[in-house]
């Protein structure tokens, strides 16, 4: 993605400090990876914070509110993306994330 991204961290102009932020590599076991159907779960689940959420993986940053964004980064089956989460619910928004990934997006198989 090019251009000025929501995941980055802002700084606040009164103070010198990054804004805290929660990370958390977390290792795809579903079945196919993030395909369609797992990306709207996690544009689904993101959406649901006021908090920014990220995926990193392979060097690129997405925006999990943009189920396009997460599809172009084609994590397959065993990719450790990071999860990054910063604002005012980023624990909980944490939380649903890791448990969204680990549970496989819900998958039977």
């Amino acid at each position: 993605m090019q251009g000025r991204s929501r995941c980055i961290p802002r700084r606040n102009p009164l103070t010198t400090t990054v804004p805290i932020m929660q990370i958390r590599q977390v290792e795809l076991t579903n079945h196919r990876g993030l395909h369609a159907r797992a990306c709207a779960k996690v544009v689904q689940v993101a959406s649901q914070f006021r908090c920014n959420v990220c995926l990193v993986w392979n060097g690129r940053r997405a925006s999990a509110r943009s189920m396009l964004a997460v599809m172009l980064l084609a994590a397959g089956v065993g990719s450790t993306i990071q999860l990054e989460t910063q604002g005012p619910d980023e624990a909980e928004a944490m939380v649903a994330m890791v448990e969204l990934i680990a549970g496989r997006f819900g998958e039977q198989r």
